[in-house]
């Protein structure tokens, strides 16, 4: 793709990267990961040169801590079949990423999946994160220069499930991974999926971060810096794993439905970590207002304002309200600023906000809608379809083989018609996908769409007729996505449903894996 800087600020100086190439390290990376797809192929009786080995990329959906307990089941069982050495790509969003964050935090877990899995159980059916830690963690969230409800949702949600704050980096995995497949987390952009403009698709690598439709990308330990004109101008720190999960599970992020979790979850409980942060910075001994505290239901009107009205009269009328009842002006000033900081996010529903690493760039292969604003809000890809297909259907990856694990709530096949339609639309390689209308509510457990100069994709609903005793709705609806977080009889059962969609189908994925090394 051609590139057309801007005069003042010549290519090579440019700390963002335009083009649809693999990064160097990436393109490393694989090179390497493909001869342990050949030794794997060759252990399975499926013969092909170095130069032709297929690519095949495992995508997990969202779908809470099910997506997360269910992924991890299905590695499992395709490590126990001597598969899981094939995948070169594992790509997920919202739930499927907090699998993927447990894995990563092991080097080379994929040569010791049968302990890294107890050790995450364990963790799953344990007490969880304390209330001191919560409040430690928001308080580091808080020195940012963007403080957002993400932040909020990693401290007081995602540690519910996952139970851990997870500090590490994606910069720091970067090494630690030579035996298991490539990582890509991915996310959309809240601006372009509600104007319909620009490229929704982001994905976070441990290398880079970008658009993966566009091409345009800065190195991960950058990404959340402020830039201007492709140089980055004021450092951030690089994003933590906990704030990575919570980033890519926004599920809440573009609705009504926040409002819900403000009013039912979070306010008492972000005043209840906001008071412990005081009382950590004063000794013990928080000042109370001696103003009565406005009630949530009065809160939760202010935050019913129309979603559309003007952000600085929302912060207005609420900002009053929302401090009131996270405790009123106290004292300290430091923390009444907290506070205030804490109404204006919720007030102006900001959700993933970062600085925007195209800002005042000039390029005409990207699209202008991406390059004027100085920030970006980045939430769960699960808002506009539920699985990874486009970072994985970038050209450059190459990929021959889709293995999709389905999680969603609904529709079955929502994720797979929703991405042959985008790409249709986008004239993107990706075959037909008929399924017989009676297998909507009723699934099969494994489904494979061939075409010409196409990538097979198989997908595999979580619930469906052959593991579920005909009854898949049922198990949906015990194991709905917000429903949680899971005791160890939960995950013990969503893993035993989710294992024999592998199990049960060994043979089948055989096939499809002999063909496409065949073909190509």
């Amino acid at each position: 793709m051609t590139k057309m800087m801007s005069a003042s600020k010549p290519q090579e100086s440019s700390e963002v990267r335009f083009g649809h190439s693999l990064n160097k390290e990436e393109e490393e990376f694989v090179a390497r990961r493909k001869n342990t797809v050949l030794q794997c192929l060759q252990k399975l009786n499926i013969h092909c040169s170095q130069d032709k080995v297929p690519n095949i990329a495992l995508l997990g959906s969202g779908g809470g801590q099910r997506a997360m307990v269910a992924l991890l089941e299905c590695l499992v069982q395709l490590d126990k079949a001597g598969l899981l050495d094939c995948i070169l790509y594992l790509s997920g969003v919202s739930g499927s990423t907090w699998c993927m964050a447990s894995l990563y935090q092991e080097p080379d877990w994929s040569t010791k999946l049968e302990t890294v899995k107890d050790r995450i159980i364990k963790r799953l059916s344990g007490p969880g994160v304390s209330w001191d830690d919560k409040s430690a963690k928001l308080k580091k969230y808080y020195m940012k220069d963007f403080f957002s409800l993400t932040d909020l949702w990693a401290v007081l949600f995602v540690t519910s499930y996952v139970k851990e704050i997870d500090e590490q980096t994606l910069t720091d995995q970067r090494d630690l991974h030579n035996e298991d497949p490539y990582p890509i987390y991915a996310v959309i952009d809240k601006q372009c999926k509600r104007s319909e403009e620009g490229d929704p698709w982001f994905e976070i690598s441990p290398h880079e971060a970008g658009y993966s439709l566009t091409g345009a990308f800065v190195e991960t330990c950058n990404f959340g810096s402020q830039f201007d004109n492709g140089s980055k101008k004021k450092h951030q720190p690089e994003m933590d794993m906990l704030y990575l999960q919570a980033m890519c599970s926004s599920a809440l992020a573009d609705g009504e439905a926040t409002w819900k979790w403000i009013k039912a979850i979070s306010v008492p409980e972000i005043k209840s970590v906001l008071d412990k942060m005081e009382q950590d910075q004063s000794g013990g001994n928080a000042s109370r207002t001696t103003q009565e505290p406005v009630g949530e239901d009065e809160c939760y009107q202010e935050l019913l304002n129309p979603v559309d009205a003007d952000p600085s009269a929302l912060e207005q009328s609420s900002r009053t309200k929302l401090t009131d009842l996270f405790g009123g002006q106290r004292q300290f000033g430091q923390t009444a600023d907290k506070h205030k900081k804490t109404a204006r996010c919720i007030a102006q529903r900001i959700w993933g906000r970062n600085y925007n690493f195209l800002h005042n760039m000039t390029d005409e292969s990207v699209p202008a809608a991406l390059l004027q604003k100085e920030t970006r809000d980045l939430i769960d890809a699960g808002l506009l379809i539920n699985s990874p297909y486009f970072p994985v259907l970038r050209k450059e990856r190459n990929i021959d083989l889709i293995i999709a694990l389905d999680y969603s709530d609904g529709d079955p096949f929502t994720t797979v018609r929703e991405a042959a339609k985008t790409c249709k639309k986008l004239k993107i390689p990706f075959p037909e996908v008929n399924i017989p209308s009676e297998e909507g509510k009723k699934p099969k457990d494994f489904y494979v769409f061939k075409g010409q100069n196409v990538p097979t994709v198989i997908h595999i609903p979580l619930f469906n007729v052959v593991n579920c005793g005909g009854k898949p709705g049922d198990w949906r609806k015990k194991y709905g996505i917000l429903k949680g977080p899971y005791s160890a009889e939960m995950i013990t059962e969503v893993m035993g449903v989710a294992g024999k969609n592998i199990s049960n189908n060994i043979e089948k994925l055989l096939e499809q894996i002999r063909a496409v090394a065949e073909a190509k």
